[in-house]
């Protein structure tokens, strides 16, 4: 296939592969080298040794129903049966960031569109745009849970919505602030649900122990009003009740809320607003030391 014939340490081996017409490509999972499922399988083991206590049960679960821990890149076909016996979703293969129309089609339709190349190894620590690594083991688990799959299926079909308003900003920072970069209050505390955490080892100790961050309660129109980083660590986490309760809130009619949105300024990322329920005040040590640097 073509685009398949760089080498495993470019960036993303999949950027000439052909496109359908709803941006997926061909997985062609034989293709990848011993090395590059070795990288998976350090990340992986890496990050399974950090998220007991951290990460959700939910996640947990559905990452050892999914049968993840097998050695090597997913096969995406594979993953979509065990996956689909079980929500009805799917795992599509796209060589990147797609767009937006895109995106929220194959979300409104049960497909989870996961970038297919796995980071080189000189990123292994951070890579900006998203690989492999970050969309299935990061945010594939909680698709196998029920609750949590209706909320991102929701999510899609806001998306033409968004778009047709101009206000797929407001929209995004919803998807940032939860889906991203989420946290839970359960009985045993606080605990990581969002992909963007749930992939970095740095953002998993980062976002539950460290003081830097503020902890927010979540409040829908308050996330959509708070612009947000992403070349660093969150300097607000917006803290769920519960999936139940996220689902809830997705399905609301959002025109009012974009109707209020208008005309209501923005916070910035660090900032706490009125009402806010705190649940920890950042100290912005981190933040501090990094601009004085």
């Amino acid at each position: 296939m073509m685009g398949l014939q760089l080498t495993s340490e470019g960036k993303n081996r999949y950027a000439q592969a052909p496109r359908q017409a709803d941006w997926t490509i061909d997985q062609n999972w034989a293709s990848y080298s011993d090395e590059e499922h070795d990288r998976w399988n350090r990340l992986f083991a890496r990050q399974g040794k950090l998220l007991p206590g951290r990460a959700c049960d939910e996640f947990l679960e559905a990452k050892q129903k999914l049968e993840l821990s097998r050695s090597g890149i997913p096969d995406f076909a594979d993953l979509s049966r065990r996956l689909g016996a079980m929500t009805g979703w799917s795992v599509v293969p796209v060589a990147g960031l797609i767009p937006d129309d895109a995106f929220f089609d194959h979300l409104a339709n049960r497909r989870f569109p996961a970038g297919a190349f796995i980071r080189p190894e000189s990123e292994l620590e951070y890579l900006q745009e998203p690989d492999v690594f970050h969309d299935v083991f990061g945010h594939v688990p909680l698709l196998a849970n029920p609750t949590y799959a209706r909320f991102l299926e929701a999510y899609g079909k806001g998306g033409q919505r968004a778009l047709g308003r101009g206000q797929l900003h407001n929209l995004a920072r919803l998807y940032w602030y939860t889906i991203e970069f989420g946290l839970i209050e359960t009985p045993a505390g606080l605990r990581i649900f969002g992909a963007g955490i749930m992939s970095s080892p740095s953002e998993t100790i980062f976002s539950l122990e460290d003081s830097s961050p503020n902890r927010v309660a979540f409040d829908l129109e308050r996330v959509m009003r708070t612009n947000y980083i992403i070349s660093d660590f969150q300097q607000t986490y917006f803290v769920i009740e519960s999936f139940e309760k996220l689902l809830a809130d997705g399905y609301q009619d959002f025109g009012p809320i974009y109707d209020r949105l208008r005309g209501a300024s923005d916070f910035a990322p660090h900032e706490l607003a009125p009402g806010d329920r705190i649940i920890s005040r950042g100290d912005f040590h981190y933040f501090r030391a990094k601009r004085s640097a």
